[in-house]
């Protein structure tokens, strides 16, 4: 009888969905990933057994814009447990019309190395 276990993650790396089944050593060590059909399927089990991360896209308030809200995101995955610390965050961020698409909204979000950037254009309101 084995003393390793197993976990099962449904994967996002394209869009078979392939049910992974990630084998660790119980000391998080991954043994084998079982299910996938590419390559990306392995790797995504493997990180996402090891190190979750996410890619984060909200919007911010924006003053004098054609819109409300300016959609933002990461320009990189962050650690998934800093996704809902890192919205909480942008909710206290106010932006000021115009601004363009990859404009830098928050540099180093959290320390992360991460930072938030403008997703689309916002005019000035006319």
């Amino acid at each position: 009888m084995s003393n390793d276990h197993v976990s099962n993650y449904l994967c996002i790396g394209c869009p078979l969905g392939c049910r992974l089944e990630v084998e660790d050593d119980n000391k998080g060590d991954v043994v084998e990933v079982r299910g996938f059909t590419c390559k990306k399927g392995k790797i995504y089990g493997e990180q996402e057994h090891t190190d979750p991360k996410r890619m984060v896209t909200t919007t911010v308030r924006v003053i004098g814009g054609r819109w409300d809200k300016l959609p933002v995101k990461t320009k990189a995955p962050i650690p998934k447990d800093l996704v809902l610390k890192i919205c909480t965050q942008l909710r206290e961020i106010t932006m000021e019309a115009p601004v363009s698409m990859g404009n830098i909204i928050c540099k180093n979000i959290l320390d992360t190395g991460v930072d938030i950037v403008a997703s689309r254009d916002m005019p000035v309101n006319s």
